[in-house]
């Protein structure tokens, strides 16, 4: 199918033909919290308040412009991640599914593209695959965010400088065999290296950047597991800015999503999305260095494509309190802990109560440092024989994983004594908030949508 591609209203009046204005910033970082909505960034500012005792805000919140965004697609008051990536990458509201096309599935122009044929370097990280929405949606067309062979083939073909993520998805066709997406990468010159200690070490100019091979995971792991071989999302970002320097690139735009963030909120997660938002928080940091030694040509922009699982800081069992301090005794992820839960049972190795009591003393903190009642005991203790004695349980099925009866309860039972709580598996239609700071970031103060972005980031781009 021909396609046309088309660019937004607010885009065309920001992109005239003539050249590149000297008041336009020369840096450009886009920070996107994937379902970081305002309970997920809040909720890690008062483990950081209260928990680790810092008076200092979070970096993005000391940011001297704050707005908020609605994020709602053309199909639905609750988007998706291919049409709100859409939205945030081209500024053109599309349908649920769409990824880089308007609903009549006409191609539209990301500002990554746009400034690239400017001459700016361009650098996508993200802690999730590079084919997924939001990374995709600054180079792909297709309509729909499933087709990763075809979003694969055209990220090969973007000339982007520097593409990083957890793994491809199109290596394989829908039977499980081989396709040549790799070839392609190559034929367009860029280089798959796996591991941070790859990146340094190739002399090509375009690199895409994926797991160590020792790491089989669909993210590159979450924070709160501390796997040792596992990137993190500042040290991409770090890599991401070294290799713009080696490239000689004396303007660049860089994209950089906390993947990991909605990931956590579709698991109903709360430990982990609160790590989660201080490592994105952290990979800020890497920028707004950048930002102090060049003040007057740098704008960094930090916002989330939606809200992810209705989240809300309180609940019933503690009134008007927060125990944030137990989040510290977590140390696995849900999606970890299930994964675990289904190795023991696929393996059908013996598993008792008190064997898991001791994994929950570990892992969770239970009885010994988070408090658990004699009667959340007894209904753990209930599931437990239900899901892996009796094997009756029922899975619940969310959007990158499921959790048997017994995983569900022992992450409520986190839930109730830290405070935290979930609406929803998947997505809500919460506003999210907008932070900016640099050159332009007055423009992004108060009540924006989503598809306002793009053009308020270029909007100094030409005379």
């Amino acid at each position: 199918m021909r396609m046309k591609r088309i660019i937004s209203a607010a885009l065309l009046a920001a992109t005239s033909l003539m050249s590149v204005s000297a008041e336009a910033p020369r840096y450009i970082f886009y920070f996107i919290g994937d379902g970081m909505g305002m309970a997920q960034a809040l909720s890690a500012q008062m483990y950081n308040l209260t928990v680790r005792n810092s008076q200092e805000p979070l970096l993005m919140m000391q940011f001297p412009v704050a707005g908020q965004a609605t994020t709602y697609s053309a199909s639905s008051p609750v988007t998706d991640s291919a049409a709100s990536g859409t939205a945030l990458a081209a500024g053109v509201k599309t349908s649920n599914g769409m990824l880089g096309m308007a609903p009549d599935t006409t191609a539209v122009t990301s500002i990554a593209r746009t400034l690239a044929d400017e001459g700016y370097g361009i650098a996508l990280v993200t802690s999730v695959p590079p084919d997924d929405a939001t990374p995709g949606a600054f180079y792909a067309h297709v309509p729909s965010r499933s087709m990763y062979y075809e979003v694969g083939c055209q990220m090969a073909e973007s000339g982007y400088d520097f593409i990083a993520g957890s793994r491809l998805r199109g290596l394989k066709d829908k039977k499980g065999q081989p396709t040549d997406l790799s070839e392609r990468f190559a034929a367009n010159g860029v280089a798959i290296v796996h591991g941070l200690d790859s990146v340094d070490l190739t002399g090509s100019r375009k690199v895409l950047l994926l797991n160590p091979r020792a790491v089989n995971c669909s993210q590159i792991h979450y924070t709160i597991d501390s796997v040792a071989e596992a990137m993190t999302l500042p040290a991409m970002t770090s890599a991401a800015l070294r290799h713009l320097q080696r490239n000689g690139r004396d303007r660049f735009f860089m994209m950089v999503e906390g993947g990991n963030i909605d990931y956590g909120g579709h698991a109903n997660d709360g430990g982990t999305i609160v790590k989660e938002v201080i490592n994105f928080n952290q990979a800020l940091r890497e920028a707004y260095d950048w930002y102090l030694a060049h003040p007057d040509e740098t704008l960094i922009v930090v916002t989330a494509d939606h809200e992810t699982g209705g989240m809300a800081l309180g609940n019933n069992t503690v009134g008007y309190n927060l125990h944030l301090k137990y989040l510290d005794y977590q140390k696995i992820s849900k999606d970890r802990f299930a994964d675990w839960c289904k190795d023991r049972s696929r393996a059908r190795t013996p598993l008792d109560w008190v064997d898991m009591q001791d994994f929950l003393r570990r892992k969770m903190g239970f009885w010994e440092n988070v408090p658990v009642t004699d009667e959340q005991t007894a209904r753990l203790k209930e599931a437990f024989e239900k899901c892996f004695v009796n094997n009756e349980g029922v899975d619940k099925k969310t959007l990158y994983n499921n959790f048997n009866e017994f995983t569900e309860l022992v992450y409520r039972t986190m839930d109730s004594v830290t405070g935290l709580g979930f609406t929803t598996n998947g997505h809500s239609g919460g506003l999210v908030p907008v932070y900016a700071v640099g050159k332009g970031a007055e423009r992004f103060s108060g009540m924006n949508d989503n598809s306002t972005i793009p053009a308020k980031i270029i909007a100094d781009l030409h005379l």
